[in-house]
């Protein structure tokens, strides 16, 4: 069970105060995130990518390749990717590149995204939305699959015989496929063989077995054997010394952010009660002391599948000393937890059968 985290390196107002912090200083500051997750033992961080004034990573890859050399064992990945919008070659290059500088750490979660700033900002036209995320992705899958390139689709100049470089120490450079729990993509995922990471950020993520067990059929249909396949969960949350503090300290940037969205989307508003419901045991906030969290993404590994938890923290704008405390919570109690009682329950479920 791998345990990591996830952020969107937000700019938004600060909820209590209404000042907005630098890009710069923002982006400094995941870096310093990024290395304390892995000074504390987390197994991943996951940087998305986003080309609004209230995110500052629109280069998932370069912020993640500062963080490179100053860590040693944690696994760096976009989180996601928006393929739709970008060039695969340029995506496979920057990634591979980032692979040597960690030495073999590099990862791409490939997705359609979530916002759609990027396809006017590149020039693509959002009528080819599902078009354009199936041809980047068969480029590509090819790219990584061979070093000289013979390629023709409908949205990006052929390449004939040509190499991409440089090539990534990992062979293969490792490919996810993001979902917010899409069927389509589900299935797309296990007919391709590739890694699956659900964002389960609403509702009740039991709810999302269904999904996975339809992954794991597609791609047993597919030839490929479904317990060699990861499945990862992108999931909002925080971590404080008790429960009433965590939810105190989260509530109001995640409202913030939440409503802001809730505007341009249409969706009710976002109080606390709501807040409060989702970090019940069985609703999708990780939100709580070391040992709340821990029990539920057990709960996650145990009914849905899950076999790598990504908290996604902040949401909005929050002190990054909270956050830093966050990530060393779950480094340090979160996830030896974690680990332990998922072990003994793997090994019995081996033993069962």
């Amino acid at each position: 069970m791998e345990i990591g985290l996830s952020t969107f390196v937000e700019t938004t107002p600060d909820p209590q105060t209404g000042v907005v912090i630098s890009h710069a200083q923002r982006l400094r500051d995941v870096v310093e995130e990024i290395v304390l997750a892995d000074q504390v033992g987390l197994d991943v961080f996951g940087v998305g990518e986003h080309h609004r004034k209230d995110y500052a990573a629109s280069s998932p890859a370069v912020v993640l390749a500062a963080a490179a050399s100053q860590t040693k064992r944690i696994r760096l990945t976009s989180a996601v990717t928006v393929l739709s919008s970008a060039d695969p070659v340029r995506v496979f290059q920057d990634f591979a590149t980032l692979d040597a500088l960690s030495n073999g750490r590099a990862e791409i979660m490939a997705g359609r995204g979530s916002f759609i700033e990027s396809f006017p900002l590149f020039g693509y036209d959002l009528n080819d939305y599902d078009e354009l995320f199936d041809e980047k992705l068969e480029l590509l899958l090819k790219i990584r699959q061979s070093e000289k390139v013979t390629w023709r689709g409908g949205h990006r100049p052929a390449i004939h015989n040509l190499g991409v470089y440089p090539r990534p120490v990992q062979n293969p450079l490792p490919v996810w496929i993001g979902s917010g729990g899409n069927a389509q993509s589900a299935i797309r995922a296990g007919l391709l063989g590739l890694p699956f990471v659900l964002a389960i950020i609403g509702g009740r993520p039991v709810q999302f077995a269904p999904i996975v067990d339809l992954y794991k059929r597609a791609a047993a249909q597919a030839g490929h054997d479904p317990s060699k396949l990861t499945v990862a969960s992108h999931s909002h949350g925080f971590i404080a010394k008790d429960n009433e503090t965590a939810a105190d300290k989260f509530f109001p940037s995640t409202q913030q952010a939440m409503n802001v969205l809730g505007k341009e989307r249409g969706w009710g508003h976002y109080d606390r009660a709501t807040f409060d419901a989702a970090r019940s045991f069985e609703g999708a906030l990780y939100v709580g002391d070391p040992e709340t969290v821990a029990q539920k993404i057990i709960h996650l590994r145990k009914k849905v599948g899950i076999t790598r938890f990504m908290l996604h923290v902040p949401v909005g704008t929050m002190p990054h000393e909270d956050v830093m405390n966050a990530i060393h919570l779950l480094g340090t109690e979160v996830a030896p937890r974690v680990r332990e009682e998922v072990a003994k329950w793997e090994a019995e479920q081996k033993q069962d059968s």
